[in-house]
């Protein structure tokens, strides 16, 4: 009995421990209502995402992974915004403004920035405790999937480019 525990519990861990780079949401998982405050001071809600396939991404400039993967997350906004494709970055809490606002300027980032300053929306996304976490939201306004870490770029486009074909 306790062979078959321990062997049930590594296999459990080994299933984990390879899905930790995304999770696949089912169709009526709804993106939380939400509310962000953009750099420039306006302000966005999940609502405004219906009718566009969307990254929403939680970064931090502290987070070397989430600096690292910044220009995939250009150049995919690039490919794709022409078609109906959007992407929000939203910053994490403890991320100082003015790092945020420096980073986004100095980066010319083309897609609407975001500074969660209270965790609200990092608290109704998941919460969201690592960066960075990514969500791939559809037309519908659902997630069809949340990456942890770096995402697989090659996925996500195909991901990407079939949400975009859907009505």
């Amino acid at each position: 009995m306790k062979k078959t525990f321990i062997a049930a519990s590594a296999a459990v861990l080994l299933a984990v421990g390879s899905g930790a780079y995304y999770l696949v949401a089912h169709s009526n998982n709804a993106a939380p209502m939400a509310t962000y405050v953009l750099l420039d001071g306006s302000q966005k809600s999940t609502a405004d995402f219906k009718g566009r396939v969307t990254l929403v991404n939680f970064w931090a400039t502290s987070c070397t992974t989430c600096v690292a993967e910044m220009p995939k997350i250009i150049a995919t906004y690039d490919k794709y915004h022409a078609q109906g494709f959007d992407t929000l970055a939203v910053a994490m809490a403890y991320d100082p403004p003015s790092y945020v606002v420096n980073y986004a300027q100095t980066r010319k980032l083309p897609f609407q920035v975001a500074i969660d300053n209270t965790g609200a929306a990092a608290t109704a996304w998941g919460p969201v405790q690592l960066t960075p976490t990514t969500f791939l939201v559809n037309k519908r306004g659902e997630i069809v999937k949340r990456f942890i870490g770096e995402p697989d770029f090659a996925e996500l486009h195909r991901m990407i480019e079939k949400l975009l074909a859907e009505a």
